[in-house]
């Protein structure tokens, strides 16, 4: 005597397979979007806008793998608390930040920043802040390098 199973069982099943490779799907295919573009070569890198409008360069903080939103805007390079935290900053001193959001609390912590092309600022003073949602790359470093931005593209000459 075999035992088969309902079929609205296995019709069931079978949408929800399909149902969990569609939600696999949109998944891979988001974190492809918001992955940073960019190309690199002898002379210069070239990062391409993301979908949400902003630059975006990978590097490195205190050896951590670390995505910076381009802010010429900023005039220091700005960390989020809970990436501070993971990275084992210590506080040198407190101050007050004006932000787009208004004036808050933070600190000033030193961390060694690499970012893709070779650019590599040691020893960096950075500026942590509670309500920050991305680390943004400001001036500070931003400042040290020849760029360029227009239609879409935010070209650095490299120094080599």
């Amino acid at each position: 005597m075999s035992k088969e199973l309902p079929s609205s069982f296995k019709l069931l099943t079978i949408w929800l397979l399909i149902l969990t490779a569609v939600f696999l799907a949109a998944q891979a295919w988001q974190h492809q979007r918001e992955r940073p573009r960019f190309t690199l070569n002898e002379r210069e890198l070239r990062l391409q806008r993301g979908p949400d409008g902003h630059f975006h360069w990978p590097g490195h903080l205190g050896g951590q793998e670390t995505v910076f939103l381009v802010d010429t805007g900023a005039t220091t390079t700005a960390l989020p608390r809970a990436l501070a935290e993971r990275l084992g900053l210590r506080p040198l001193a407190t101050l007050r930040s004006s932000t787009a959001g208004g004036v808050v609390e933070g600190y000033a912590a030193e961390v060694d920043l690499s970012l893709e092309g070779g650019l590599k600022a040691p020893r960096l003073r950075v500026v942590v802040l509670p309500t920050l949602d991305a680390p943004l790359l400001g001036m500070d470093v931003l400042g040290r390098l020849k760029f360029s931005q227009q239609a879409g593209e935010f070209t650095v000459e490299l120094q080599r």
